[in-house]
């Protein structure tokens, strides 16, 4: 890839980040708790992409993890759960449905997507082996 390629990537990145930032300090806040956006990294070594996801409180039953044309989606809920006699008084914590979605790039090998879920952390690796031209869409089991 050019560095004109990689310059422009980089400058569409930080557009996007801009946008997202404008949209949520002008958005009304959801004061019922609501809204989970888990945070997300997405790291590079030289054989392997990996997703972590920040998903603490979850039970791994509620994550679901799909591949469809070399887009890998992550999606599940977070839920509250009070006793019958349980009021709650203060929620800062949030809940609710999250989706997030990413296009691989074509170097990723779409048959190798493995998913872990460990103290709260989910982590998606995918190996750098080839192309897959398959358009089926999978579901990746959770370890």
């Amino acid at each position: 890839m050019s560095n004109f390629n990689i310059d422009i990537e980089k400058q569409l990145s930080k557009l996007g980040r801009d946008i997202q930032q404008f949209v949520e300090k002008i958005s009304v806040a959801d004061e019922s708790g609501g809204d989970f956006d888990p945070d997300c990294d997405i790291v590079e070594s030289e054989n392997i992409y990996s997703v972590f996801m920040d998903l603490p409180g979850m039970n791994k039953k509620l994550i679901k993890v799909t591949l469809k044309n070399n887009v890998l989606s992550i999606s599940g809920e977070r839920e509250l759960f009070l006793e019958d006699d349980e009021v709650l008084k203060r929620s800062e914590r949030k809940q609710g449905s999250f989706s997030r979605s990413f296009a691989l790039p074509e170097n990723a090998d779409i048959s190798s997507v493995s998913a872990t879920f460990k103290e709260g952390v989910l982590q998606v690796k995918i190996l750098k082996t080839g192309v897959d031209d398959s358009d089926d869409s999978q579901s990746i089991p959770i370890k």
